[in-house]
């Protein structure tokens, strides 16, 4: 059976971060990797985290560098990138290594995103929808990815934002990716933080900008995303 090493990039995750990892802990035991990127967390998140895990890796922040920290220590032959803010389903290992029997070089999975509000309901569909229409998947999906595949491409770029749409659309031109159906449970702050439609409206302009041609570093400055994490 192939090993298959889940890399998680955090920063100050403290308030959820364990029961994403008890969730883990059965693909520990089934003999898989799980590795956490703390990147400089100010409030115990490495130190709640270290029980939970194989390897706990410290990097500079953002989650470009701390997956690409997180996946040069992995030993597993499939890297699965899963943010510290989204719960995997039972079986979500399981999944992928259905999908890699078939050949399947890299993927992600549907999700849904905790929160009874209808509206977010919508969302979550309508991003699967848009990930298996145009094959481009984003971090809060769970992207894996043949190691050697992700290897062979350098990684994600050093960008402080979209750096997962931009690994899609690379991995995109060699091989149409793995649709799991999870599905995977993100965490609803984004949009409880600022406003549903307003973080709506706020990422569909920011992927038109970023299509257009605008710099990452110009869209994290929009975004407030700074650390990247």
């Amino acid at each position: 059976m192939e090993q298959v090493s889940i890399v998680m990039p955090a920063l100050n995750e403290a308030a959820g971060i364990v029961p994403v990892l008890e969730r883990l802990q059965r693909c520990r035991e089934a003999g898989h990797e799980l590795i956490l990127v703390d990147g400089g967390s100010a409030d115990g998140t490495g130190t709640l985290a270290a029980p939970f895990v194989d390897t706990l890796v410290r990097a500079s922040p953002g989650r470009a560098l701390q997956m690409n920290a997180g996946a040069a220590r992995a030993r597993g032959g499939t890297l699965w990138f899963l943010h510290a803010d989204t719960l995997p389903c039972t079986d979500a290992v399981g999944q992928i290594l259905e999908a890699r029997s078939r050949n399947g070089r890299w993927g992600r999975f549907d999700v849904v995103i905790d929160s009874p509000r209808p509206l977010l309901g919508v969302v979550a569909a309508m991003m699967n929808l848009r990930s298996a229409f145009t094959g481009i998947a984003t971090g809060d999906q769970g992207i894996f990815v043949e190691r050697a595949l992700f290897e062979s491409l350098g990684g994600f770029a050093p960008l402080p934002l979209m750096e997962d749409i931009e690994l899609s659309r690379r991995l995109r031109g060699l091989a149409r990716p793995a649709r799991l159906r999870g599905p995977l449970r993100t965490s609803a702050r984004r949009w409880e933080r600022a406003g549903a439609w307003r973080t709506i409206a706020l990422m569909w302009r920011l992927r038109l900008a970023y299509r257009a041609g605008a710099a990452p570093e110009t869209l994290a400055r929009r975004y407030g995303r700074r650390d990247g994490a």
